[in-house]
C-alpha cells in the first residue's frame, strides 16, 4: 500500500528544487514557464501549488528574496556601487531597484547602507579587540579577544582556510535556529536504513541561506544535511546541493546550545576587521561531535563564512 503522503512529498521535493534553482540564478529572468518547468508542473498548475507550500505566491518569494539579497550585499560590499547591486540581483533598472528596496525596507538603499555600516562600525568598536599580524600573511590566525558579552567563549582561534567542496543531501527548515533538530531527526531517520550515516567519515552540516537579520525568523531557510559520496538518488522532502569550495573564515568553537548567537557574531566581527569581506556563497556550521556523546554536554563546531579580499 502506498503510503498517504507519498506524493505530498514528492511536490516538496519539486518545490525545493525551483527554491534552489531561484537562489542560483537571481540575477536572471525567472518567469512562470522556466520555473514551472524545473517542477515539471503545468504553469497553470504550478503558482497554485508553490504559494500551498511556501505561503508566499512565486512572484512574492522572488521579489523578497532579491530584495533581501540586495540589503546583504549593501553591507557585504560597501564599495560596490548601487546600480552594480540592483543589476546582480536581477532588476533590470536602478530606478526600479530603489523602489522595491524602499517599498519593503521603507528607507532608501542609500540610507539603509549608511545605517547599517555605522551600526556595524559602533559594534566593532564596543565588542572587540583584534590583535593584528603583519599584512603579509595570507593564511593566518587571529586570536579574537571578546569583551564579557561573549565571556563564556572567551579566546577563540579563528583561520582562513581553503575549504574543500562537499556534496549533500539536505532536508530543509524553515523557522528558529534552536529547532532545527528536528529536521536532523527526520534526515537522520531516513538516511540511517540507507547505509549513510558512516560517523565520523559522514559529517553533519547545516547551511544557512538567509540572514536573520534581514529576514523574517519564521522564512529563514536552514539546511539540515549529511555528507555523501557519489550518485546519490533522492526524494521526496531530501534534496541533493554541492557546497562550494574556496576561502572561508573557520572558527573552532565548543559551545552550548545557548551559544550559538554569540558565536556567530564574533565570527561577524571578526571578518569586518581581517581585510575579507563575505562571499556570495552559503555560510554553514561543520559539526565534529554531539552533544548526545559529549559529557559537557557542548556541540563542537566550526563556523565557516565564505570569504573573498577586499
Amino acid at each position: 500500500m502506498i503510503p498517504k503522503n507519498k506524493y505530498q512529498k514528492e511536490y516538496i521535493f519539486r518545490v525545493n528544487k525551483v527554491i534552489d534553482h531561484i537562489d542560483k540564478n537571481i540575477d536572471k529572468p525567472l518567469n512562470l514557464d522556466v520555473l514551472a518547468n524545473v517542477a515539471n508542473f503545468s504553469p497553470f498548475h504550478f503558482h497554485r501549488i508553490f504559494t500551498t507550500f511556501t505561503g508566499e505566491t512565486l512572484n512574492n518569494f522572488i521579489k523578497r528574496l532579491r530584495v533581501e539579497k540586495s540589503a546583504r550585499l549593501l553591507i557585504n560590499e560597501p564599495e560596490t556601487p548601487i546600480s552594480d547591486i540592483a543589476y546582480y540581483c536581477g532588476y533590470n533598472s536602478a530606478s526600479v531597484f530603489c523602489r522595491a528596496f524602499k517599498d519593503y525596507f521603507k528607507v532608501s538603499a542609500k540610507d539603509y547602507r549608511e545605517k547599517m555600516l555605522d551600526e556595524n562600525s559602533k559594534n566593532r568598536q564596543s565588542d572587540s579587540k583584534i590583535d593584528k599580524l603583519p599584512e603579509s600573511s595570507d593564511d593566518y590566525i587571529r586570536i579574537v579577544e571578546l569583551n564579557k558579552k561573549w565571556r563564556n567563549i572567551m579566546k577563540t582561534n579563528i583561520q582562513i582556510k581553503e575549504m574543500p567542496a562537499m556534496d549533500l543531501v539536505y532536508f530543509r527548515y524553515y523557522g528558529p535556529f534552536n529547532q532545527i533538530g528536528t529536521a536532523y531527526e527526520k534526515l537522520f531517520k531516513w538516511a540511517g536504513p540507507r547505509g549513510l550515516l558512516n560517523f565520523p567519515e559522514t559529517k553533519t552540516v547545516t547551511v544557512y541561506h538567509d540572514d536573520p537579520k534581514i529576514t523574517d525568523m519564521q522564512k529563514v531557510r536552514q539546511d539540515a544535511c549529511i555528507t555523501v559520496k557519489g550518485d546519490l538518488k533522492v526524494d521526496g522532502e531530501f534534496g541533493k546541493q554541492k557546497l562550494q569550495g574556496g576561502k572561508y573564515a573557520v572558527g573552532r568553537f565548543e559551545i552550548d546550545p545557548t551559544e550559538f548567537e554569540k558565536a556567530w557574531d564574533a565570527m561577524c566581527i571578526w571578518v569586518s576587521e581581517s581585510g575579507y569581506l563575505p562571499s556570495d556563497s552559503s555560510p554553514y556550521e561543520l559539526y565534529y561531535e554531539d552533544p548526545e556523546y559529549n559529557a559537557n554536554s557542548k556541540f563542537l563546531l566550526d563556523i565557516c563564512i565564505p570569504v573573498k579580499p577586499f
